[in-house]
């Protein structure tokens, strides 16, 4: 899961320092933050073990459906099928044994809504809104999409045409070369370094190998269904029997993901790049999971550290230095562990420099206490987010679901935003010790050896890749 979103690094190219903006002195204060009020779930579990979360809300006639899969993302990966997860996702809902990929989209439609799917490295998410007056229909198409799902053969031989030239695209972005580098350095042989494609993985996917894997991934004993909207929980509860209740599972379970790494050899890897302007550069290492005690504060730590424009880095590289339109850094978490990442876009000339200038912050934030302002301002830039997304009950489920996916209890959701207000300016500088050590962090730098190699010495022996 991945709560905390990394800001996006650009292509880099000098930037005009503007001064702090002045505000008038007489605004009023801030009010205090709000958390979100306690979702009333009502929960029952069917015989065949899938779980149904049913959040009664008021407002549009709208009802949303979010089924989670535990245990059939990228975890369950082969090692000679990376990134096969996201593929199976998106080939779900392209046909079943009673309806193609058209009559699909044309029922979700004629529902007033839609379905879609998609994987992490900790299961699949299959998704469904409708309005409230055809939430039986839409249910049971949900279901027919999850239990049924026929790969057709034209659909799966477009799905790969689709994901191939996806893959080629992506090949020739610094910022894909680097983050596989990455993924590697970090999780080395574990699947969470396995998320990207490879043409081989993508030729090798077949109509039968789908088949098997949705036979062994899809089983109600590790689904969770949570429904949201103007609904009453005994209605959707007896709808979920219909659809849902003789569901069995049909082949052996997968196993779990291990536990990922938490610690990690640092490397030194220099991605050639031929005539590249640019240096595109990632740090990281193993971190912590989701569910860890540090999960809160490791990512108010992460936003503050580099999770938006105001955060130390990207004023630092971008505001001040003028070396990027946008540094990064922060964490990402799934069930079984996670991993620090960050990163810049810069000019050649300042390959170096860059680097010094984020290990200058890592520095700086676990030697000395936060500000309080400053801590108080992420505070509030942190909760205010988490609030806004969930004000919609559509993404209500989907946060349910996520963080069922990775381990969280449904009491999370409330109890996020008092959690970030608790913690303190030791803790931040806790983390920062712990995982912004530079002398433990993995680098990542994609660009032309021959403009920015000799800058890279005083960070060690880097590894070349063509």
């Amino acid at each position: 899961m991945q709560l905390f979103l990394l800001a996006a690094c650009v292509l880099a190219a000098p930037v005009i320092a503007a001064g702090p903006a002045v505000l008038p002195p007489d605004l009023p204060p801030y009010a205090p933050d709000k958390p979100l009020p306690v979702p009333q779930i009502e929960r029952r579990t069917l015989d065949n073990g899938l779980e149904v979360w049913v959040v009664p809300r008021d407002g549009v006639p709208r009802v949303d459906y979010v089924l989670a899969m535990r245990d059939a993302g990228h975890g369950a990966d082969p090692a000679d099928a990376p990134g096969f997860a996201a593929l199976f996702a998106g080939l779900l809902s392209e046909g079943t044994a009673r309806r193609d990929s058209r009559a699909i989209a044309e029922a979700a439609q004629s529902y007033g809504g839609g379905v879609a799917a998609s994987a992490s490295n900790d299961g699949v998410l299959v998704s469904a809104n409708a309005l409230t007056s055809h939430a039986a229909p839409m249910l049971s198409l949900l279901a027919e999409i999850v239990r049924e799902p026929a790969f057709p053969d034209n659909e799966v031989a477009l799905g790969k045409a689709n994901a191939l030239q996806s893959l080629r695209a992506a090949q020739a972005q610094p910022s894909f070369r680097a983050a596989r580098e990455l993924l590697a350095a970090t999780f080395g042989d574990h699947p969470y370094a396995r998320t990207q494609p490879t043409e081989d993985s993508i030729a090798a996917v077949t109509p039968e190998a789908l088949r098997r894997a949705h036979a062994q991934r899809f089983r109600p004993d590790r689904a969770l269904l949570v429904v949201a909207g103007r609904v009453e929980p005994e209605e959707i509860f007896r709808l979920a029997q219909s659809a849902f209740g003789d569901w069995t599972a049909t082949g052996p379970a997968p196993d779990p993901a291990p536990a990922a790494p938490r610690e990690a050899a640092p490397a030194r890897v220099l991605v050639q790049r031929d005539g590249s302007v640019q240096a595109t550069l990632r740090l990281g290492r193993p971190a912590l999971a989701a569910t860890d005690a540090d999960y809160v504060p490791a990512i108010l730590t992460g936003t503050l550290l580099g999770g938006g424009f105001s955060s130390r880095v990207n004023q630092n590289l971008r505001e001040d230095k003028g070396y990027t339109y946008g540094a990064s850094a922060g964490f990402s978490t799934s069930r079984m562990g996670g991993r620090v990442q960050a990163g810049a876009d810069v000019r050649n000339e300042v390959a170096g420099a860059a680097l010094q200038e984020f290990f200058s912050e890592f520095r700086r934030l676990a030697q000395e206490p936060v500000p309080e302002q400053e801590l108080l301002d992420n505070k509030r830039y942190v909760a205010g987010g988490y609030l806004i997304t969930n004000q919609l009950q559509g993404a209500v489920a989907s946060t349910l679901a996520s963080n069922w996916l990775v381990g969280l209890p449904p009491e999370f959701l409330s109890s996020y935003v008092p959690r970030i207000q608790q913690v303190d300016a030791d803790q931040v500088r806790g983390i920062a010790r712990r995982y912004f050590d530079p002398k433990d962090l993995s680098i990542i730098v994609v660009g032309d050896a021959a403009a920015i190699e000799e800058q890279l010495g005083e960070y060690g022996q880097f590894r070349k890749v063509e």
